[in-house]
C-alpha cells in the first residue's frame, strides 16, 4: 500500500461515511438497483419480462463480481457493458433484459445524481451540527465584551458571542443554498441515446404515455419525485456546477472562520483544541500552532478552486453529449465532497473544543477602551459646563499624545491620566475610570445574539433535531 499514490482526502481528511458514498461498491450496487428498477418498470408497463427474471436480478443485487467486470473492461474498454456482462453471468435467465432500451448514461448519470444527493444530505447533517455547536458557543459568550476590529484595527467593542453569530450567519446562508439544491435534484430517467426516448418508444410500440410513465416510475422506485423533463443523453452538466457551487460556498464560510480563529490565536484570546501529546513544531517545542484551522483553510482553497472544474465541463459540452466530461467528473465531484466533509469535521472539532481566555481579552480591550470612551468622556465634561468644540480639540490632542506613548514609547495607554490632569475637563481619575465598563460600549450585541438565536437558529435546530449529536473524528 506504500508503493503507489493514494489520495490524502481518503487517507487523512474525509470520513468513512463520505468515502463509502463514492466507493466502487456503492456505485455498482446503485447501477444494479437501477437495472432492477428499469426491468420492473418495463414489466409493469407490459413488456414480456417475468417475475423470475426480476427475482434473479434481485438475488444478485449486492454480490457484485468485480473481478469479472474488471477483466471484461480490459477487453471491451466500456465500463457499463462490462458490468452488464458480469451481471448477466450471474443472472442467466435475466441476461437478455438487463439494460433493455437504455444507454450507458441510464446507470452512469442516474447514479451520479443519486450519490450526489446522498452526499449533499450528509453534508447537510454535518452543517447542522456545526451550526448547533456554534450556537451554543454564541449563547455562552453573548455577554463577554471583546475588542472588535475593522481592517484588523481596533474598533468599537463587540462580544465574543456576537462575533460567533457572524460565522453562524454565513452558515445559515449556506444551508439555504444547500436546501435549495437538494430540493431541486432530479433523476435523468430513461432518456435514451440523444434524450429523445426513441428506443423506449420502439419498445412500447409507439405509446408516448408509457414512455413518460417510465420516467416517473423509475424516479419513484429510486426515491425521487421526478426526472428532468428534457435532456440530451446526459443530465445538464450545470447540475454538477450547482452542486460544487454549494460546496464552495461552505468552503468560503469555513475559510473565513478559520482565518478569524488563527488571528485570535495569535492574539492569545481564543485557541483551537490542542491535545496533550500534540506537537506544534519540530523545532520549537513551546509552539501551539492552529493546525486544524490551517487545514480548514487549506482544504477550502482546494474546494473553491475545484468549483471551476464543473463550470468548464458544463460550458464545453457539445450538443447532446461529449465524453470530455467523464474523467473530470470522476475527480472533481467526489473529491469536492470529500474535501468539504473533511472541512466540516474539522470545523465541528474546533468549535467543540474552542478555548476562550477572558483575561487576555479584557487586557486587550482595556488597553484600547480609553480611546473608544472619549465621546462619553466629552459628554460628561460638557454636562459639567465645558465647551464641546474646545473639549473635542483638546481630547484629540491628548489622544494623539497617548497613542504616541503606546506606539513610540512602548508604554501603557495613559489617556485617562492625561485627561484627569487637564483642568478643562473637570473630571477626576476615579470619575474617568467609572466610564471604563466595557459593557457600556457593546451596544446591542448581547440582545442581537439572543434575538438571532431565537428567531433564526433555534427554528433550524428544532426542525432538524433528528440530525443532531454528530461528533467529529479527525485522523491526524
Amino acid at each position: 500500500m506504500y508503493d503507489k499514490y493514494q489520495s490524502p482526502l481518503s487517507e487523512r481528511y474525509a470520513s468513512k461515511e463520505m468515502q463509502y458514498i463514492f466507493s466502487p461498491e456503492k456505485k455498482f450496487r446503485t447501477w444494479r438497483k437501477l437495472w432492477i428498477a428499469l426491468a420492473e418498470t418495463e414489466k409493469e408497463l407490459g413488456l414480456p419480462i417475468t417475475d423470475e427474471q426480476i427475482a434473479e436480478l434481485k438475488a444478485h443485487q449486492d454480490d457484485i463480481n468485480f473481478e469479472v467486470a474488471k477483466e471484461r473492461e480490459k477487453l471491451v474498454r466500456h465500463d457499463v457493458m462490462s458490468h452488464v456482462y458480469a451481471y448477466g453471468l450471474q443472472c442467466p435467465q435475466a441476461k437478455g433484459i438487463i439494460h433493455l432500451g437504455a444507454t450507458s448514461c441510464y446507470v452512469g448519470d442516474n447514479t451520479d445524481i443519486i450519490l450526489m444527493t446522498e452526499a449533499l444530505k450528509l453534508v447537510r447533517k454535518k452543517l447542522i451540527n456545526v451550526i448547533a455547536e456554534l450556537a451554543a458557543f454564541a449563547k455562552k459568550y453573548k455577554d463577554l465584551p471583546t475588542l472588535a476590529f475593522t481592517h484588523f484595527q481596533p474598533a468599537q467593542p463587540t462580544t465574543v458571542g456576537k462575533r460567533a453569530t457572524l460565522w453562524l450567519m454565513d452558515l445559515t446562508l449556506d444551508l439555504e443554498d444547500l436546501d435549495h439544491v437538494i430540493g431541486s435534484m432530479k433523476l435523468l430517467g430513461s432518456k435514451g441515446t440523444t434524450g429523445t426516448q426513441a428506443s423506449f418508444l420502439e419498445l412500447f410500440d409507439g405509446d408516448h404515455g408509457k414512455c413518460r410513465m417510465a420516467d416517473r416510475m423509475i424516479a419513484e422506485k429510486m426515491g425521487f419525485s421526478e426526472c428532468f423533463p428534457v435532456s440530451g443523453q446526459t443530465y445538464s452538466r450545470k447540475i454538477d456546477s450547482r452542486v460544487l457551487g454549494v460546496l464552495a460556498g461552505i468552503a468560503q464560510s469555513a475559510h473565513k472562520f478559520s482565518n478569524d480563529v488563527r488571528l485570535l490565536q495569535h492574539l492569545k484570546e481564543v485557541e483551537e483544541p490542542f491535545e496533550k501529546n500534540q506537537i506544534g513544531s519540530s523545532a520549537m517545542a513551546y509552539k501551539r500552532n492552529p493546525m486544524r484551522s490551517e487545514r480548514i483553510a487549506s482544504l477550502a482553497d482546494y474546494v473553491m478552486a475545484d468549483m471551476m472544474n464543473p463550470m468548464l465541463v458544463a460550458s464545453t459540452q457539445w450538443f447532446e453529449r461529449t465524453l470530455d466530461d467523464s474523467a473530470n467528473k470522476r475527480l472533481s465531484v467526489p473529491e469536492g465532497f470529500l474535501a468539504v466533509d473533511g472541512i466540516l469535521d474539522l470545523y465541528l472539532n474546533v468549535v467543540d473544543g474552542l478555548v476562550v481566555y477572558p483575561k487576555v481579552i479584557e487586557k486587550h480591550l482595556m488597553a484600547e477602551l480609553p480611546f473608544m470612551a472619549t465621546e462619553n468622556i466629552m459628554m460628561d465634561a460638557v454636562k459639567a459646563g465645558g465647551d464641546r468644540q474646545e473639549l473635542h480639540e483638546r481630547i484629540r490632542e491628548l489622544s494623539m499624545e497617548a497613542g504616541k506613548n503606546v506606539k513610540a514609547e512602548g508604554k501603557d495607554n495613559n489617556l485617562l491620566e492625561l485627561i484627569a490632569a487637564d483642568s478643562s475637563f473637570g473630571l477626576t481619575l476615579d470619575e474617568l475610570k467609572k466610564t471604563m465598563d466595557p459593557k457600556k460600549y457593546v451596544g446591542r450585541a448581547p440582545e442581537q445574539v439572543e434575538e438571532f438565536l431565537k428567531e433564526v437558529i433555534d427554528p433550524i435546530l428544532e426542525a432538524n433535531g433528528d440530525l443532531l449529536g454528530v461528533k467529529a473524528e479527525i485522523s491526524v
